[in-house]
């Protein structure tokens, strides 16, 4: 049972074994939303890293990507945010059990090896992480008791730090809700030991869990049950304060209450785009709401990087522009695919596909005719498009690579290549509009990441499997924006190119609309 409000002492979790957290066979769209996860949390992380202590900013100013403040992070430098929630990932990434003291244990030390090097430690988090005693054998409840210490002490331990780390959990208990409220509060407990810490962190993975498995965001909502009825009401009333006003009213938003509210509100007052509009896909709500956040303005990477965990929940991986992949890094050295790779096998608990993906050296795609397929493109010689194969050995000259199907770590980045000039795609050559549910927008996003790598001067292998489908249907929207041309002139164009391409009906239709 939850702990009441009152009651700042936390138990360890009692639903610690793996039968309580099996779960359905995720289908290729929840995978999606699951990889989102952390991709969002680190994009609003990074987005927001660069605006951080910094007052409101108006609904029309353009915000970017682009380091700076009060740290000096480069642009697409992520900050104590996804470092802490990284740390949660990889244990849960090698199928451990998150409500086992064992979990909690190294979850508790790998924080402490973070903190050593990191210079953006929240004050509360650094008190209580200084506490711990080198080689403790019971890491987890030392910091925990070191937490409550603090709350006696000074009434005061209800930042947002441990809402901002929280999303892995949600990930990691897909299959049992009640078990992911026991864990949530408990890991907040590790360094906030005030309950509202804890149900805050419990309502926000409930909320991203709903989100990835049913792709919608009711999950907040709905989570509320799982609170004891006194707290529903409080925690109602706050979310209907949030919808009623923007992200600059919560100025208190260090606390973990109105760092909630703060990401609510940005999430649930941005419109999603209507398709066939401007910009044209819903999938972009994900962007126009994360710069919502920061534009609320103070604690701008936290709020944001709430925020993102659920928007990536909702939209997917797919949803997160290729532009803000390519710059995304951080601590311990990860970059996107990494975080795609702790995210779904925390969502899996540890374990990879048939084909080894996401954890692999390597997909193999040996047996499928087509992979040494190659050709330039008809309107631009500074790209090239190929199969699989072309990975082996690059043509001359190929110094940027846009893979549109699955690969594993040996094979990205490409021998040669920077790892943030190699665009990975989320993208299925299937006719079931399912799984590919931003299909629009992530064939339009493939096709500007080739244009922005060529304005860069790079000269760009796009690929899929065969060159058949994926690449020739991106090859087309990319022809169409360096000449102007329609779509479907453009890929004619490439056909002749390719003689073997046959671009799938549903790939066919969306560059058509």
């Amino acid at each position: 049972m939850t702990p009441s409000h009152s009651t700042p002492s936390h138990s360890t979790p009692s639903h610690s074994t793996p039968s309580h957290r099996t779960t359905a066979h995720l289908s290729t769209a929840q995978s999606d939303r699951a990889a989102g996860v952390l991709l969002g949390l680190a994009s609003g992380d990074a987005l927001g890293a660069g605006y951080e202590f910094g007052p409101p900013l108006a609904d029309d100013t353009d915000v970017g990507m682009v380091g700076g403040g009060g740290f000096g992070w480069a642009p697409g430098d992520w900050t104590d945010d996804t470092s802490m929630a990284i740390a949660i990932a990889e244990v849960a990434a090698d199928g451990a059990d998150l409500g086992t003291a064992e979990a909690q244990d190294r979850i508790a030390v790998r924080w402490v090896e973070w903190a050593a090097t990191a210079t953006d430690v929240g004050v509360q988090t650094r008190q209580v992480l200084g506490s711990l005693v080198p080689g403790s054998a019971s890491a987890a409840t030392d910091l925990r008791a070191a937490s409550e210490r603090l709350h006696r002490r000074t009434g005061r331990t209800a930042g947002n730090g441990s809402l901002m780390r929280t999303a892995p959990l949600a990930l990691a208990y897909l299959g049992d809700p009640a078990g992911l409220v026991d864990a949530a509060r408990a890991i907040s407990a590790l360094t906030h030991a005030d309950p509202e810490a804890g149900e805050a962190c419990a309502l926000w993975c409930l909320a991203i869990r709903h989100a990835v498995l049913h792709g919608t965001f009711d999950g907040l909502e709905k989570g509320l049950q799982h609170l004891p009825p006194a707290r529903r009401e409080v925690w109602a009333a706050r979310l209907r304060v949030a919808e009623e006003h923007p992200p600059s009213a919560f100025r208190h938003n260090g606390w973990v209450v109105e760092a909630l509210q703060g990401a609510w509100s940005a999430i649930s007052r941005t419109p999603v785009p209507e398709l066939g509009a401007d910009p044209g896909f819903p999938a972009d709500h994900l962007r126009s709401a994360l710069e919502a956040a920061v534009r609320g303005g103070r604690d701008t990477d936290t709020v944001a990087a709430i925020a993102g965990a659920l928007l990536g929940a909702r939209w997917g991986a797919s949803a997160v522009p290729s532009g803000w992949r390519r710059l995304l890094h951080g601590w311990p050295g990860h970059r996107a695919r990494d975080l795609v790779r702790l995210a779904v096998l925390t969502a899996q608990h540890g374990a990879p596909d048939g084909a080894g993906w996401p954890s692999g050296a390597s997909v193999d795609y040996s047996g499928w005719p087509g992979r040494d397929n190659l050709a330039r493109h008809p309107h631009d010689t500074g790209v090239w498009l190929g199969g699989v194969g072309a990975l082996r050995s690059l043509p001359d000259g190929v110094d940027a690579v846009v893979s549109l199907c699955r690969l594993g770590a040996r094979q990205a980045p490409a021998r040669g290549v920077r790892p943030e000039d190699h665009v990975e795609v989320w993208l299925v050559d299937d006719v079931d509009p399912a799984k590919n549910p931003n299909l629009g927008f992530v064939l339009a996003d493939a096709a500007a990441a080739v244009r922005s790598l060529r304005a860069e001067g790079r000269t760009v292998l796009l690929h899929c499997v065969q060159a058949q489908s994926r690449t020739p249907a991106v090859a087309a929207l990319y022809g169409a924006l360096v000449t102007g041309r329609t779509p479907a002139a453009c890929l004619a164009d490439v056909q002749q190119v390719l003689p073997g391409a046959k671009v799938n009906r549903t790939l066919l239709a969306a560059i058509a609309g």
